[in-house]
């Protein structure tokens, strides 16, 4: 098959790391791939030097694919996409986050592309924005899931949310968890100990990390709200920040203010195949945001052996069982928060036991190489045994425009 993957901003972060992990794996199963992506600007850094490093996988950059709202270069965005898959012919183009998905499956749609597939990561509308941009997200949303053939989403929630402001059909939805490369967290390079000599930690030292950018709605600010006075009374109570983001000025003067100067550890910009080094300096992971598709840290932590807090919101609950591989946290309710946190500190043996199940819990159900098989069954069901789109009326067949 030729693929042609769209993806509004190729940083490093979840989606973007998901979508390259499946245009890598369908490279490797002997199909042409494209990755079209818009600039790449911030404090987030990149993954397309990744991906333009693994030889098989075509990349474009379309200047006009911008995550604002802007009429004029989003028709320009629009033109130019319809040109490209002119050009490239691929036989299934699959679109990623919201900019992307809805102006690359209206032009896959109208070039006539036999198989439009769209990955929901995390949903445009949420309550914490206007609601003149939710209705605005969610009549783009409508319009778009009628002209592709099938709906992606990383968890279950992700479905339900959909359906329920009336994007899509329940036919168009399948549910493919996000991959990940799943040894490297389980076998990784660096001992426990190397990993916390490197970030300046004792093995007294309890450490409580968080692989977020830093930026809005991802929760730094609830965890210093609700951990700040327990760091006063635990001396050995370390936070360990991994990423970078457009708050990192104002989040590190806030540590600076509160005290806690040489206590929160911040790593900056890291590579992804590092990650499983600074998972394994920690003792529980906490992922307090407030809006996620599917928290990809959180299945990393639980293969890395490392217990989590995460805020019950979106996909959590179908990662963490709560109380068994973690504990799961009502959004904003810092005092349940400082409680988990605690208790993790406090119950050592019940800790390791959860991140032990965490990692048999994720250890097929993440892995990269089973979301490629089943990426591959979704265009199946879409192009057929032979290579044809089924225009019947069953489950492959075009919707009704």
């Amino acid at each position: 098959m030729r693929i042609m993957h769209i993806s509004t901003r190729l940083i490093l972060g979840g989606s973007q790391e998901n979508t390259v992990l499946s245009a890598e794996g369908q490279s490797r199963r002997g199909h042409q791939v494209a990755l079209v992506y818009g600039p790449i600007y911030g404090p987030e850094g990149s993954l397309l030097q990744r991906a333009q490093a693994h030889g098989g996988i075509e990349t474009f950059q379309t200047p006009h694919l911008v995550r604002r709202i802007a009429p004029v270069t989003d028709l320009r965005c629009y033109l130019s996409m319809r040109r490209l898959i002119r050009e490239w012919k691929p036989d299934v183009v699959h679109t990623h986050s919201s900019k992307a998905g809805i102006l690359g499956r209206l032009a896959a749609w109208n070039e006539g592309v036999r198989c439009v597939v769209h990955t929901i990561h995390g949903l445009p509308f949420h309550p914490y924005q206007s609601r003149l941009r939710n209705r605005l997200s969610i009549l783009a949303e409508r319009i778009a899931a009628r002209r592709c053939h099938r709906i992606v989403a990383v968890a279950d929630a992700m479905s339900t949310q959909a359906l329920a402001a009336g994007i899509g059909e329940p036919d168009q939805f399948v549910t493919v968890y996000s991959g990940m490369e799943v040894d490297q967290f389980i076998k990784p390079r660096w001992s426990r100990a190397e990993a916390r000599a490197e970030i300046g930690v004792t093995a007294d030292d309890f450490v409580l990390g968080t692989i977020s950018r830093l930026a809005a709605l991802k929760g730094h600010d609830d965890l210093l709200d609700a951990v700040s006075p327990l760091m006063r009374s635990r001396p050995n109570l370390k936070l360990l920040w991994v990423g970078d983001g457009w708050w990192r000025k104002r989040l590190l003067k806030r540590v600076e203010t509160l005290g806690l100067t040489g206590r929160v550890i911040h790593t900056g910009l890291v590579p992804p195949q590092e990650i499983p080094k600074y998972m394994q300096a920690m003792d529980a992971l906490a992922h307090p945001s407030y809006r996620e598709g599917l928290p990809r840290a959180v299945p990393q932590a639980l293969l890395s052996g490392v217990p989590v807090v995460v805020y019950d919101v979106d996909g959590a609950a179908e990662v963490v069982t709560d109380g068994r591989v973690g504990r799961l946290i009502r959004p904003g309710d810092l005092a349940m928060l400082r409680e988990a946190v605690e208790w993790m500190m406090d119950h050592a043996t019940q800790r390791l036991a959860m991140g032990h199940h965490g990692r048999e819990q994720c250890r097929q159900r993440f892995a990269a190489e089973r979301m490629v098989q089943r990426l591959e069954e979704v265009y199946a069901s879409v192009l057929g045994p032979g290579g044809d789109a089924d225009t019947g009326d069953g489950p492959g067949s075009r919707p009704a425009r």
